[in-house]
């Protein structure tokens, strides 16, 4: 199981930036993060120096969200929609960017059933709940979007 440290994470998308920016060829994931890079431009700066990304503490003090954990979700996302896994994600992001018109909305909705799952994993000191999960983003395409 692959298990990168923050900082290979953050070198990981500068890297990605940095090569498509020059135009060198990207593998299959490189591919897939720098398609999440172009969604959000306004990471571009967090991306230019990966020794300063490297260093760089994203505690929400200064209001600014971690653009590598952002984009870490949609990576993550994106495959577990490749591979429905835990079962019934892929149908339910499908549905849900249906509902939406965005796959990029739907993301972001799954984020917070993500990030939902994960917390109430760490705080019940249990496996996370696949199925919970699903079930919250299979909500979310079943309901309107809240006006904000």
């Amino acid at each position: 199981m692959f298990n990168p440290s923050q900082e290979d994470v953050r070198r990981f998308f500068c890297g990605v930036r940095a090569k498509a920016r020059s135009g060198q060829v990207l593998d299959a994931l490189e591919t897939l993060a720098g398609e999440w890079l172009k969604e959000h431009p306004e990471y571009d700066a967090d991306l230019a120096d990966a020794e300063a990304a490297v260093a760089r503490v994203y505690d929400g003090a200064d209001g600014a969200s971690n653009p590598f954990l952002h984009l870490s979700m949609h990576l993550s996302i994106s495959e577990q929609c490749s591979i429905d896994q835990p079962r019934g994600i892929r149908q339910a992001v499908e549905l849900l960017a249906a509902r939406r018109a965005s796959l990029h909305e739907a993301h972001h909705e799954a984020m917070e059933c993500l990030g939902q799952m994960l917390w109430e994993s760490q705080r019940a000191g249990r496996p996370p709940d696949g199925q919970a999960y699903v079930d919250c983003v299979q909500r979310r395409a079943t309901t309107r979007p809240q006006s904000g």
